[in-house]
């Protein structure tokens, strides 16, 4: 019969150590298992493999013993010079004196030989402390490694990586560690090379950081983010399977812009051949209606002019210029384009033969309206995914690749999508204090003394609900003369107007329903006063918009002429208008922004250092 061969840490328990489990594909025991169970004083005694890496150490010498002097000529030595005379003394420590002695007719005296000092030993071999961590906790293990198991060298630079054997016991040094690994055996060392070893430098910071992300998960604070976003996803998922969400894979690659107005990044294969011949232009164009375009130029006009009547907030009057001001170059571009073409100008180009897709793609900025063709034959589903945005707009709560949780559900409307986001908000909230709660304690300690105060508020209490309107009444009541208050009905509620909302009026999460349908995407569905849409955000403090939801559009009159409105080409929404040709159903959803909850969570300010590899405008070092 053939054995089973045994792990190397199947090796090293005893009968009585099997509550250390080590890890089934490695053969070591996690130092999480070790370090969270009260401490590890029950594991005392236990034998282990551990791996991971050092985040400190300490070279420690041991004392040197100096032995007694051996007793002289049969003498006893037990306190000094106790049965010694002074004669003998001198004879033995002065040569001149025995000399002299001698001749004076002294060798009556017993001579004892001179009292030489004990030959001196070899300093004992120094002592190795070492702190290791494997990343699976925010606590780290002391490791202790005599240098007759190790030369010292090898083991003392931050960020080595060891896989050691030895025996669990009580540490032998005050301090924060209640138990220490005594190695017997180092099976493995990765060595650094530590002149460039970017964390050779302790307690460098985020921003540093961020300049070497594939390094940056060895830090106590990353690890500890990244264990949350992770403990977080997982939550996410739970919730959606829980109330019979299906899941469902959306494309990053689309033809279909599923806002309207948002910055896209252009896929494109038409210069592959760049250098074996001259590259040419690609028109984005194509299809787009000049009178559609110019219809657009009068209505954003007019905001411009409204927000300029109003005195209104110079981010928002910004912002709409610059959105006319793009809208009126491609209308110049569109009538350049028509006197420019021949009578018998082809409505097709060469373009197909050189792009891998035959039609213009982008990048997705949203999956919301794939997930409608699902939700309207699976009911409830969700997708989980990066979302794409080529905004040139450096904000510490923007990135260019996003993550995003997205949610369906047929047979739903406005509230219910609310209700909705609402619970799922409570439920992540709820699931890190009670799943990751070593880790909030270190958010609590390093990051942000009011983490875990600000979970349990949103756990105990309900979020405020406000229209629009009465967002807007809210606002010119401030006192603050730092918040713009002169808003005219229709703009667009500035980061700053949302995070005063959350942060200083109602001083917690607030949802804001029933916007003007000129700030929200084009297939959110219209009520009934003709000038607000179905749509909602859930402000939250410190962050501001943590997810944004809608009822969708059902009627395929209204949708349709919406289309037309944003100047879209028809034909890329077919598919979509189909959903409301054949067998339509009322349905609401909401994305969440995946990566603005962690920042939430952790108090942190900056999107970049909660995300794995974050990209923005002109930075993807890896």
């Amino acid at each position: 019969m053939s054995q089973q061969k045994e792990s190397p840490a199947a090796a090293v328990n005893t009968p009585a150590a099997t509550t250390v489990t080590p890890s089934k594909y490695s053969g070591r025991v996690v130092l999480k298992t070790i370090l969270e169970s009260g401490g590890g004083l029950g594991l005392v005694g236990r034998r282990v493999v551990i791996g991971g890496w050092v985040k400190s150490s300490k070279e420690v010498k041991k004392e040197t013993v100096v032995a007694a002097p051996p007793p002289v000529d049969g003498v006893a030595s037990q306190t000094g010079t106790r049965g010694v005379t002074c004669t003998e003394i001198l004879q033995s420590r002065i040569p001149v004196i025995r000399s002299i002695i001698k001749l004076l007719g002294g060798s009556n005296y017993s001579v004892r030989e001179k009292l030489e000092p004990a030959a001196p030993r070899p300093p004992p071999p120094p002592i190795v402390f070492l702190q290791v961590s494997d990343g699976s906790c925010a606590s780290s293990l002391l490791v202790v490694v005599d240098s007759s198991v190790a030369p010292p060298s090898q083991l003392l630079h931050t960020g080595t990586c060891i896989v050691a054997e030895g025996e669990l016991t009580k540490s032998s040094v005050e301090g924060k560690h209640v138990i220490e690994l005594k190695v017997e055996k180092i099976l493995h060392v990765g060595r650094v090379e530590y002149d460039k070893y970017p964390l050779s430098k302790k307690r460098l910071p985020l921003n540093q950081l961020r300049e070497c992300p594939h390094f940056r998960p060895r830090t106590t604070t990353v690890a500890s983010v990244m264990r949350i976003r992770s403990a977080l996803t997982f939550a996410a998922h739970t919730f959606s399977q829980n109330q019979g969400f299906l899941c469902v894979q959306v494309p990053i690659i689309t033809a279909t812009d599923s806002e309207g107005f948002s910055e896209k990044f252009r896929v494109t294969t038409g210069f592959n051949n760049v250098g074996k011949e001259e590259p040419k232009f690609i028109d984005d164009t194509e299809g787009v209606s000049l009178e559609v375009v110019k219809s657009a130029i009068k209505e954003k006009s007019k905001i411009v002019e409204d927000l300029k009547r109003t005195d209104s907030n110079s981010e928002a009057l910004i912002a709409a210029t610059k959105d006319l001001q793009k809208t009126t170059e491609l209308a110049s571009h569109l009538e350049a384009r028509e006197k420019s073409k021949p009578k018998n100008w082809p409505k097709a180009d060469n373009k197909a033969s050189e792009e891998f897709f035959s039609s213009q793609i982008h990048l997705t900025v949203s999956g919301r309206l794939h997930l409608e063709s699902f939700a309207c034959s699976l009911g409830n589903v969700y997708a989980f995914g990066p979302r794409f945005r080529a905004n040139k707009l450096e904000s510490v709560k923007q990135v260019a690749e996003t993550w995003m949780f997205e949610m369906e559900m047929a047979f739903s409307q406005l509230e219910d999508a609310m209700n909705c986001s609402e619970d799922f908000f409570k439920f992540l909230c709820k699931w890190l204090l009670e799943k990751c709660s070593e880790d909030m304690k270190f958010v609590l300690k390093r990051m942000d003394k009011n983490s875990i105060e600000r979970l349990q508020s949103v756990i105990l209490n309900s979020a405020s609900r406000i229209s629009y309107t009465e967002a807007l009444d809210a606002l010119k009541k401030v006192a603050d003369k730092k918040v713009e208050r002169k808003l005219e009905w229709g703009a667009a509620l500035t980061t700053e107007h949302l995070s005063f909302l959350a942060d200083e009026i109602y001083k917690g999460p607030v949802i804001i329903y029933n916007y003007p349908k000129q700030v929200k995407p084009f297939y959110v569905r219209q009520n009934d006063d003709g000038r607000t849409v179905a749509a909602f955000d859930l402000v939250v403090p410190k962050i501001g918009t943590l997810i944004s939801g809608s009822q969708n559009e059902e009627r395929f009159n209204v949708l349709s002429t919406r289309i037309k409105e944003m100047g879209f080409a028809g034909e890329q929404y077919e598919w979509y208008l189909d959903l409301r040709r054949h067998g339509t159903v009322k349905h609401s959803g909401f994305s969440f922004g995946f990566d603005l909850m962690v920042l939430f969570a952790t108090g942190l300010a900056d999107v970049r250092d909660v995300i794995p590899f974050p990209r923005t405008y002109g930075k993807v070092s890896n």
